[in-house]
């Protein structure tokens, strides 16, 4: 896959005003009159969209937080043999009867067997084989004495062969001893398809011998900023321009969601660069663009998008992250491109990408539908809601004496990024709450979970 140069914040909040489009009339795709949708309406308008992707095979250890396209079917038991749960000696329980501390059993020792080696002697009355964990059980044998039990070390401490020991314990029949098939049976449904593979469940796999496994693929999301005004990083600094930040941010939010960045560049505010940017995402299973999406923004940037495809821009009921654009584009041969549409202020894009992005990207891997992990915490600060959105306020969270707290991480301004850096957590003033106050609680979706948060 081509990795192009990366993309951006997208143009500065002042230009995504509120404000009627700049040509009375407008277009048919554009749906400016409707009311605000809230972000229920919006998500499930976009999940439309979206099913699971074909499924691939792909090696053990890329699976990780990938989705199973097929069940895993055990060709053999787990595990394949009776085997020894200690390091010890396996007899005939009943050879073992009444022994103690006291009253020592001594057995001859018939051989030993280790983990990975097959027995090559039976246990009968009066025997006992030295056996390793794991090893497999020999013929005859219905328990195992752990060592401990036995005066192994002081034969050894004395120099005395290993060719009698003493049983200082009174076994049953079982003990130590973990049976064939105990964890998987051959032919059982192990692992059934739509399971998320954990670092448990790819153990799982490898213990029936699975080296690469089928699951649903990660889908390539391209990223596109849009403005004049957008540096890439490392370019020389210009006065009154500001560096690309929204591709790397959301860039990141696609693999840490499990799907794979392509990085298509900036497009600038013309014509030419606007449809060749979006030529180069038209390969790709979702197209993410940054900016250009609010109603007072060039209708350059809308006329562009509609002439490949369908796309409507809406008003949602949150702060930050208002204005959003969704859609499919043309990508020829009857495919079509769905296409996120983000604000251009570095948090608006990033918790609308939370919001929306993340969802469509669990739904294209396989994953069910779940809303970001979320808790109850206690409010540090007031949380103001002056224009009856759903407001998203940057926290973080912290335990304190078996209780979340909530304390903003300052200025609420969307085009203030490292308000963003600082939060673990977006706390929820309902849109009907004009004000939540100091220690009122509050529904917090959590962004990730550090140290400090237990």
């Amino acid at each position: 896959m081509t990795t192009h140069a990366p993309h951006s914040h997208g143009h500065a909040e002042h230009k995504h005003t509120e404000h009627a489009p700049r040509h009375a009339g407008g277009h048919s795709h554009r749906h400016y009159g409707e009311a605000m949708l809230s972000v229920e309406e919006a998500l499930e308008r976009i999940l439309r969209h979206f099913t699971p992707l074909e499924s691939q095979h792909t090696p053990l250890l890329e699976a990780i937080g990938q989705v199973l396209a097929e069940d895993a079917l055990a060709t053999h038991d787990i595990p394949p043999l009776d085997n020894s749960a200690m390091d010890g000696y396996a007899l005939q329980a009943a050879n073992a009867h009444g022994a103690s501390a006291d009253n020592p059993i001594t057995l001859s020792v018939a051989g030993a067997v280790a983990a990975g080696e097959l027995p090559t002697v039976a246990v009968t009355p009066g025997k006992a084989v030295r056996i390793m964990t794991g090893a497999p059980v020999p013929d005859g044998a219905d328990a195992v004495v752990p060592f401990e039990d036995t005066d192994e070390m002081q034969r050894r401490a004395d120099g005395t062969p290993l060719t009698e020991i003493a049983i200082r314990y009174q076994v049953s029949v079982g003990d130590d001893i973990r049976p064939a098939g105990q964890d998987v049976r051959k032919g059982d449904r192990v692992l059934q398809a739509d399971t998320m593979l954990r670092p448990s469940e790819i153990g799982v796999l490898a213990s029936l011998g699975y080296k690469s496994v089928s699951v649903f693929r990660r889908p390539v999301v391209a990223i596109l900023a849009t403005g004049n005004e957008l540096l890439e990083p490392g370019d020389p600094y210009q006065p009154g321009m500001i560096y690309n930040s929204n591709t790397y941010s959301i860039a990141a939010s696609v693999t840490r969601y499990g799907g794979v960045p392509k990085l298509i560049g900036i497009a600038r505010d013309n014509l030419d660069s606007m449809n060749a940017s979006l030529q180069d995402g038209l390969d790709s299973d979702m197209l993410v663009t940054s900016a250009g999406v609010s109603k007072g923004d060039y209708d350059m940037v809308k006329d562009v998008l509609a002439q490949h495809g369908e796309i409507d821009f809406w008003s949602v009921r949150m702060r930050p992250a208002k204005p959003l654009a969704f859609g499919v584009l043309n990508a020829g041969e009857n495919r079509k491109v769905p296409l996120l549409g983000l604000p251009g202020n570095p948090v608006s894009a990033l918790v609308a990408f939370e919001q929306f992005g993340r969802a469509a990207i669990r739904r294209m891997l396989g994953k069910p539908d779940a809303p970001t992990p979320t808790i109850t915490a206690v409010l540090d600060d007031p949380i103001h809601n002056t224009d009856s959105r759903r407001v998203y306020a940057r926290t973080v969270i912290r335990l304190e004496n078996g209780v979340y707290r909530a304390s903003l991480t300052g200025d609420q301004g969307s085009n203030l990024l490292t308000s963003m850096a600082r939060a673990n957590g977006l706390a929820i003033c309902p849109e009907d709450v004009p004000v939540k106050q100091a220690g009122e609680t509050v529904q917090v979706q959590m962004l990730d979970w550090t140290e400090e948060t237990f």
